[in-house]
């Protein structure tokens, strides 16, 4: 057992990894985008350096890696209890914030948290998806900032998980994902803070 969710982990993490990111700035514009705009690996970003239509491709690129994390471990592990799931999207999110391909610096994890967090608990998890995402439109168009609507979001997780009953493992890898996004934000935290926080 222990070694199965150390492969799929491993897998999970292979496909985090994937660098949508990256790839998509090199091949259209020739860039690192990791040097451009905010210098962050995610959707957001690249929308505002290369344009709105790579932004939504990059972050439905993004949000497909969690999602397909979990199917792939769902459908082929012999094992598919709730902490294997948990672990499978955790390493997934662990991918795309730290891949290897990119000596481990890559983005901040909000579109592949969505993509795990949809398909860990059907059908509750696609409310709490929607729930989550209702709340993330709330913050966005009342304080007008992506990083903040994004991190309150991801908090709202755990806590719809919970009031849905949903397993205790994917309560808390909500939670844990949540707590690691606003570590990955701690830049956005400081730009709010002196008020030169892009939009």
């Amino acid at each position: 057992m222990v070694r199965s969710a150390i492969l799929w982990m491993i897998v999970s993490y292979l496909i985090g990894s994937f660098p949508t990111a990256y790839l998509v700035s090199r091949i259209t514009k020739g860039i690192d985008i990791r040097s451009a705009g905010s210098g962050n690996m995610g959707a957001a970003n690249v929308h505002r350096v290369i344009g709105r239509g790579w932004g939504i491709f990059v972050a439905v690129v993004d949000v497909l890696k969690g999602a397909l994390a979990i199917l792939v471990t769902g459908i082929a592990s012999t094992v598919t209890a709730p902490w294997l799931l948990s672990l499978a999207g955790l390493a997934a999110v662990l991918g795309h914030n730290y891949p290897v391909w990119l000596k481990f610096k890559g983005g901040k994890g909000v579109a592949t948290t969505y993509g795990v967090v949809f398909f860990l608990y059907p059908y509750e998890s696609f409310a709490v998806t929607l729930m989550s995402a209702a709340v993330w439109y709330a913050v966005m168009k009342t304080m007008l900032y992506v990083s903040l609507a994004s991190m309150t979001s991801l908090l709202s997780i755990p806590l719809f998980f919970w009031m849905l009953g949903a397993p205790v493992p994917f309560v808390l890898v909500s939670f844990i994902l949540a707590v690691l996004s606003i570590y990955r934000h701690s830049s956005n935290i400081e730009r709010l803070k002196k008020g030169t926080e892009n939009c």
